[in-house]
């Protein structure tokens, strides 16, 4: 008796092949023509917002070890028995990233909350009440 392999599928597995093979192409939704200016200015505000987001991630990541480099005493100070440049490489980047990412979070959340509720700039600067400018 020959020994024959049989491939064995979840029937989930076969259906979202099945769904994949017979749907159309994917369509993007289309955008009412009069949130348009407003979706793209949001998009341009998030795309600034990014750049800067991923700029300071990039100088933190490259930067950190420019530093140690250049500062090379650094290893010769110690806490807790620990070089403060393991300190610096083994710890410090972690919570920065962090804290980067809630601020990146934080600004793209208050954006689109003014710009939903109309009560402020895309920008996410509101204007001023009252008073002489």
């Amino acid at each position: 008796m020959s020994q024959r392999r049989v491939t064995v599928t979840s029937p989930q597995t076969r259906l979202a092949h099945a769904r994949r093979r017979y749907r159309g192409p994917w369509r993007p939704t289309t955008l009412d023509p009069a949130d348009a200016p407003r979706a793209v200015a949001q998009y341009r505000v998030q795309l600034r917002r990014a750049v800067l987001t991923l700029t300071l991630l990039g100088v933190l990541v490259v930067g950190l070890p420019l530093l140690l480099a250049a500062v090379p005493a650094l290893d010769t100070v110690r806490v807790f028995g620990v070089p403060v440049s393991w300190v610096a490489v083994g710890v410090l980047p972690f919570p920065c990233m962090v804290l980067l990412a809630v601020w990146h979070l934080r600004h793209v959340e208050r954006t689109e909350r003014s710009d939903h509720d109309g009560d402020g700039d895309v920008d996410g600067h509101r204007p001023s009440r009252g008073g002489p400018p």
